[in-house]
């Protein structure tokens, strides 16, 4: 039986004022009423743009394995004011380009094993990775004494808004590099990188395609709407509390008075594409209440007429980001690119048997 349970999630086409949104000008206007609703409150918004993003290049060397490539390490600097800097490395295929990117985070976990970053190379990418704990320390009962806090300490944001911010930032580099195909950069990440990449690709219409795997609970997971043994927002503002805004913990035990749901984060990257990948096995990351949430969104993306952008794959298994989870996202990437055809469903439903979650659909379009 689910933890707690909401008759409705909220409906994204109703104004604050109840006025529907029936033109693609009055979504323009509720997904800015939408990103003031859920930011501040579940992340604590996010830290500024610097004035200046630059890159220095520390080193370069050339890898000779099933084909040639480059491996870029560089300095991500911002300023002048409230200088900070970071690392990123580039694993660029032999050629010209420019290449498209995938990008991720997660250099922490290295879940790009040696055979993904060959098999993205392979594919024509670049592979970008940085190390997200730089920029925001991710130890339980942190303090706000290291990475970013220091550069922005007025503000209220959590880690996964600093982490974001690093996606942000490293988009700032790669988009003025003339081998990058800065039209075509998508973003990946797993668990609390998951979090994050849906964070970074709804507040950054650069990123291309933003693919979250088992992000649960505060990424592509329910609050409404919980699987057994799931995480709820008790969970989530327990020991990792600085994950997110202060003010998300005052809605524990009241997820039905929370003014969005995640449904409105995914909405926020609409019409770009958007794919979460969900492991069956992984209760606490809520795979049932995450097929809620894919299928509410999926009424925005049929409103702006880009069903096909938005992508939910599942795979027997428990919390972790393998070799299968890495494929389907990079079939989903070169389906979406226009790189190769969809190789794959991106849409089967092994829930089909549940309720919804909600009444309204997506309106007929003025």
């Amino acid at each position: 039986m689910p933890a707690f349970h909401s008759p409705e999630l909220p409906n994204p086409f109703l104004f604050n004022t109840g006025r529907p949104v029936r033109s693609i000008s009055d979504w323009s206007q509720r997904r800015l009423e939408i990103a003031n609703a859920i930011l501040p409150l579940e992340y604590g918004g996010l830290p500024p743009s610097p004035q200046v993003t630059t890159c220095e290049i520390i080193h370069t060397v050339t890898i000779q394995t099933a084909q040639e490539a480059q491996f870029i390490t560089c300095r991500v600097q911002t300023g002048p004011d409230r200088p900070f800097a970071f690392l990123m490395t580039l694993l660029v295929p032999a050629g010209k380009g420019p290449y498209p990117v995938i990008l991720t985070g997660d250099a922490c976990w290295r879940y790009a094993t040696d055979a993904v970053a060959l098999e993205v190379i392979r594919r024509g990418y670049i592979l970008a990775q940085f190390n997200r704990v730089e920029i925001a320390t991710d130890v339980y009962r942190p303090d706000r004494t290291s990475g970013l806090y220091p550069v922005y300490p007025e503000r209220d944001y959590g880690a996964l808004s600093a982490w974001a911010w690093g996606y942000h930032r490293c988009v700032d580099v790669l988009s003025g590099l003339d081998f990058v195909d800065a039209a075509h950069i998508a973003i990946v990440g797993h668990s609390r990188g998951g979090k994050t990449t849906l964070l970074a690709g709804a507040t950054d219409p650069r990123i291309a395609l933003t693919c979250a795997n088992d992000s649960g609970a505060g990424g592509a997971g329910c609050f409404r709407f919980q699987g057994p043994q799931s995480e709820t927002i008790k969970d989530l503002t327990g020991i990792i509390d600085y994950w997110f805004g202060p003010h998300l913990k005052e809605f524990i035990g009241r997820e039905a008075d929370l003014p969005f749901d995640q449904h409105y984060l995914k909405a926020l990257i609409a019409p770009r594409p958007l794919l979460t990948c969900e492991a069956l096995g992984d209760l606490w990351a809520n795979p049932t209440g995450t097929r809620k949430t894919h299928l509410a969104a999926r009424e925005v993306y049929r409103f702006l007429g880009v069903e096909k952008k938005l992508g939910i794959w599942f795979r027997e298994g428990n919390h972790t980001h393998g070799w299968d989870d890495w494929m389907a996202f990079l079939d989903f990437t070169d389906g979406q690119f226009g790189r190769a055809p969809l190789s794959r469903p991106y849409d089967i439903d092994p829930f089909a048997d549940q309720p919804l979650g909600f009444t309204w659909r997506a309106p007929n379009r003025q």
